[in-house]
């Protein structure tokens, strides 16, 4: 990759950056309020970051959205239940890292045994929307199911169960969106910039 291609990915790295910043924080352009929860679409931007830069730029996006939530958490009221999960950072940041990690990777073993692309972008982004969920699903489990000494009076212990149904259910119309708009995004930008054009060239020359 040439002086200027890294300098162009540099760029994009630093877009995709302050995309994930404007999102935590303008309303309902990363977190669409429905209820006690929210629905999730900034690990689209995640998403799109890990196949348009690769699986370690995708997991340095997904951990800026991650410490940025962290960050909230401890400084923001968001709500009782977020303001106490998401100040761990197991919760807030290590699901969001591999977000983009994991659709980086898998969209680079698909590339490498030929898998159509609209395929692999489809798939790669369900998988990685499905990553976010599970993970922080499961951590928050981990963490949370016996209850939370930070808030007594919340007893998160007895509402753990429908919290953690109704946060799956999110869970799906989140994969969904993910796998439509991630690709839509995605392919103009493979084609139509340098450091796109670059992302699997090494791929197309070993084949």
């Amino acid at each position: 990759m040439t002086r200027k291609t890294n300098a162009g990915k540099i760029s994009i790295l630093a877009l995709f950056a302050a995309i994930i910043i404007i999102q935590n924080y303008v309303p309902l352009l990363g977190y669409i309020p429905v209820g006690i929860f929210v629905v999730t679409t900034i690990h689209i931007t995640v998403v799109i970051a890990a196949i348009v830069l690769g699986p370690v730029d995708g997991a340095i996006v997904g951990g800026i959205w991650g410490i940025v939530d962290w960050i909230k958490a401890l400084t923001l009221t968001a709500s009782p239940f977020s303001n106490i999960v998401m100040a761990n950072p197991m919760v807030s940041i290590v699901p969001r890292i591999l977000i983009g990690l994991v659709t980086g990777l898998v969209v680079n073993w698909m590339v490498r045994i030929n898998i159509k692309q609209q395929i692999t972008l489809i798939v790669g982004s369900i998988i990685g929307s499905l990553v976010n969920t599970s993970l922080v699903l499961s951590m928050i489990y981990v963490f949370f199911h016996n209850g939370s000494g930070i808030y007594a009076a919340l007893n998160i212990q007895d509402l753990m169960p429908y919290l953690l149904s109704v946060a799956g259910v999110h869970g799906i119309p989140e994969a969904i969106a993910a796998g439509v708009i991630a690709p839509l995004i995605s392919i103009p930008l493979l084609k139509y910039t340098k450091v796109g054009q670059e992302r699997f060239r090494q791929y197309e020359r070993k084949n």
